[in-house]
C-alpha cells in the first residue's frame, strides 16, 4: 500500500501502481471527469502513470492554470494529426507550447494557405469529438526508430536518437478529450514560408 496526501491534508491509502485516474475516481466522481493530469510531490505527471511510494498527492482539473499548457501541448498533437490525416505524406517536425498558443512545424511540398485553415480545424475538431480513449506506450530507441520509419517519419527517427533518456523514449500522452473545452478559442495563422502552422489565439 501507498500513504497518499491529499492538498487538504488527509491521508488515504491506495494500492501500489495506483493511478491518478483511480485516485481521482475514488476522490470524487465529478473530479475525475476535470481531472487532465496529477502532481506527486509537486511534479506534474499523467494521470496514467502509477504512483509507487508515498507522496503528496494532487489532481489537475482544466481549470487550474497548470492545465494550459498541457492542453496546448495535446491541440499542437491534434493539429498534427488532423494535417496528416488531410494531407497524407506531409511530415512533422515539432510542435511546441508557445507563450500564447503553440505552433508545429511540417515538411510538404505546398505551403499552407488560410484557405487551409476551415479544413484543419473542422477536422481537429473531429478529431476531438471523438473522444477515443488514450493510451501510453514506452519504447525503445530501436521500437521507436521501427515506428517512425514505418510511418515515413524522418525526423522523430532522427530526434529518437538525439532525446532519449535513460534508454527510453516516452510517447507524448494526449489528456482526455474534455481538457479541449477551451478549443474553440483556436485560430490559425501559418509563416510566411507556409510550413508553420500556429494558434495564437487559443488561451
Amino acid at each position: 500500500m501507498v500513504a497518499l496526501t491529499l492538498p487538504d491534508g488527509a491521508r488515504r491509502e491506495f494500492p501500489d501502481g495506483v493511478t491518478g485516474t483511480e485516485i481521482a475516481e475514488a476522490i470524487s466522481k465529478s473530479l475525475v471527469k476535470k481531472a487532465v493530469a496529477m502532481a506527486v510531490d509537486g511534479r506534474l505527471t499523467d494521470l496514467a502513470d502509477p504512483v509507487e511510494h508515498d507522496a503528496r498527492i494532487e489532481i489537475v482539473t482544466r481549470e487550474d492554470p497548470r492545465a494550459l499548457e498541457l492542453i496546448r501541448h495535446d491541440c499542437a498533437h491534434v493539429l498534427a494529426e488532423a494535417v496528416q490525416t488531410l494531407w497524407p505524406g506531409t511530415q512533422v517536425t515539432i510542435g511546441p507550447v508557445i507563450e500564447n498558443g503553440f505552433y508545429y512545424d511540417f515538411f510538404r511540398n505546398q505551403p499552407f494557405t488560410p484557405e487551409d485553415f476551415p479544413a484543419i480545424e473542422a477536422k481537429m475538431r473531429e478529431i476531438i469529438a471523438r473522444n477515443r480513449p488514450f493510451t501510453k506506450e514506452v519504447w525503445d530507441r530501436e521500437q521507436a526508430k521501427r515506428v517512425f520509419r514505418d510511418k515515413g517519419e524522418l525526423d522523430p527517427q532522427r530526434r529518437a536518437d538525439q532525446d532519449l533518456q535513460a534508454g527510453r523514449l516516452v510517447r507524448p500522452v494526449p489528456r482526455p478529450a474534455h481538457a479541449f473545452d477551451r478549443a474553440d478559442r483556436l485560430g490559425l495563422q501559418a509563416d510566411e514560408g507556409g510550413g508553420r502552422l500556429l494558434a495564437r489565439r487559443f488561451t
